[in-house]
């Protein structure tokens, strides 16, 4: 799967429809983010389960900031619309892959059980 540029416009799209996503973000003017891109594709195109977007922070600087990505490169691993890891600084072929597997083999049950509890408490009339 190719990589997708994710912006204001697809973002929370992107992450509501799909139940694995990695975002990176990046600049045009940093060179270890440039650098890192075609690592990015090659890891898209060898797992076509995932979705990866890019998000160019000088663009849509708004969804860094909302997710306090103030270092670049970094990546953001989401499943079932929770983060589940942040890295900031360069990555390597084999450490994005280890990343991958990691999130992969990520029991979820603990985060969907806390958005359960969440709406539990959404649901509860309000204390007088």
């Amino acid at each position: 799967m190719a990589v997708i540029e994710l912006t204001k416009a697809n973002f929370k799209d992107t992450i509501e429809q799909n139940s694995f996503v990695i975002v990176d973000f990046w600049a045009p003017w940093c060179e270890p983010c440039v650098n890192f891109t075609p690592t990015f594709a090659a890891a898209a195109e060898a797992n076509p389960d995932v979705v990866f977007g890019m998000v160019n922070t000088e663009i849509d600087g708004e969804i860094a900031e909302y997710f306090n990505v103030d270092k670049i490169p970094g990546i953001m691993v989401v499943r079932d619309q929770a983060s589940i890891l942040a890295q900031v600084g360069e990555l390597g072929a084999p450490a994005l892959a280890e990343i991958i597997n990691w999130a992969r083999q990520y029991d979820m049950k603990a985060v969907h059980q806390y958005y359960a509890d969440q709406d539990k408490e959404t649901d509860k009339p309000a204390k007088k």
